[in-house]
């Protein structure tokens, strides 16, 4: 059975609003972790490569946090990317969750250290 996991980035001060759009939207995700993504209602379809996978969108709390459910995983699993920002210091810490079976969650937190990176280059923080 898989388990949840949550891994957190502390990132430097930078505009929320454009972070939001990278994490929230088809076209934003498609710059940092997919070739391409196309969204249809609730369902967002990420290509790689020759390949790809679809997600259902489950929640969006705006400037907040979006989850979405990989349609060929169990109901009960998501993956999450939550944004807060600190008002005291304006960073900002990126929180996302997953789930991995029992072995897996090393790979999956090294595959979403390297999308985290190339957001962070994408959003220049």
């Amino acid at each position: 059975m898989k388990e949840s996991f949550s891994v957190e980035y502390g990132l430097k001060k930078g505009s929320t609003k454009v972070l939001w759009k990278l994490i929230s939207t088809a076209n934003g995700l498609s710059e940092w972790m997919a070739d391409r993504v196309i969204a249809e209602d609730n369902v967002y379809s990420f290509t790689w490569g020759k390949g790809g996978d679809k997600a259902v969108l489950l929640e969006q709390v705006p400037e907040e946090r979006v989850r979405f459910r990989w349609l060929h995983e169990p109901e009960y699993t998501y993956f999450e990317i939550a944004m807060t920002n600190s008002e005291l210091t304006g960073e900002i810490t990126l929180t996302i969750t997953d789930f991995a079976e029992p072995g897996e969650q090393d790979d999956l937190v090294n595959l979403w250290n390297s999308e985290v990176d190339a957001l962070v280059r994408r959003v220049g923080l």
